[in-house]
């Protein structure tokens, strides 16, 4: 029981993240509901990562360059795995006139203006939001931000239906999350979010964050008919970038 959790944390980790670790054999059919409990705990250790990067480099560099580096090893330790399907997303959603098309869009591996223009925009929130969060606070914050958004990423792969045909970011799940896996992912969530957080911050953040993705799961679902891998990563930079720009707003305003 104990190495089948293993495994599949190791799965969720080697999904999100370009660390180098044994590949899984054999590898489970049902390896992304299975998985998919263990992404917010992954995302909070990415977003320890990041933080401790910031904090190391802020004692080298001036603050705007510090961040810069500590984003540019968000999007190394990730692949760009969630950046590329904002880009994607953004690019079907705006150029697309009618479901199929929009597909196809986010099948083509080149990067359009709405693409571009939607990585310029949310890069710009986080790093504008992580310089007026401080270094007292802005682990904690990166850590709550990366776990949630792994978490909205989750919730909709669990509530809304397949949406990409042969998609190749995340492929169809052949079985559906149990609650019990569910409340692990929103519990772990959760609980890193009110360990590294001051209360108020995080919920007031989290619910903004919500919001904020709900919404792009919404257009996705009348755009689309559901979820592709391109609209989970662009559910997961929503996420950040919401959760981070209103902490930031709620700190810098008690400071």
């Amino acid at each position: 029981m104990i190495a089948h959790e293993v495994r599949y944390f190791l799965i969720a980790l080697q999904f999100l993240t370009r660390v180098g670790i044994k590949p899984i054999d054999p590898f489970p059919d049902d390896w992304l509901p299975r998985s998919a409990k263990y992404m917010p705990l992954v995302g909070a250790l990415i977003g320890a990562a990041v933080g401790f990067v910031l904090l190391i480099s802020s004692a080298v560099f001036p603050a705007p360059v510090a961040i810069v580096i500590s984003l540019t090893v968000s999007i190394l330790l990730t692949g760009a795995l969630h950046e590329d399907g904002l880009a994607d997303t953004a690019d079907a959603f705006g150029g697309g006139a009618s479901p199929e098309r929009r597909l196809e869009i986010m099948k083509d591996s080149r990067i359009g203006t709405y693409g571009a223009l939607a990585l310029i925009a949310v890069l710009a929130l986080k790093a504008t939001s992580l310089a007026a969060i401080g270094p007292v606070s802005v682990v904690g914050v990166l850590i709550a931000a990366y776990a949630g958004a792994r978490l909205a990423a989750v919730l909709t792969l669990a509530f809304l239906p397949y949406a990409g045909g042969d998609n190749v970011k995340v492929s169809r799940a052949p079985s559906r999350m149990t609650m019990v896996e569910l409340t692990v992912a929103i519990a772990t969530s959760l609980v890193v979010g009110f360990c590294v957080m001051d209360t108020a911050v995080f919920i007031a953040a989290t619910i903004v964050a919500v919001v904020a993705a709900a919404i792009v799961a919404l257009i996705a679902r009348r755009k689309i008919g559901g979820y592709t891998g391109d609209v989970l990563g662009a559910i997961e930079q929503v996420y950040e970038a919401a959760f981070l720009a209103f902490a930031a707003a709620m700190i810098a305003g008690a400071g």
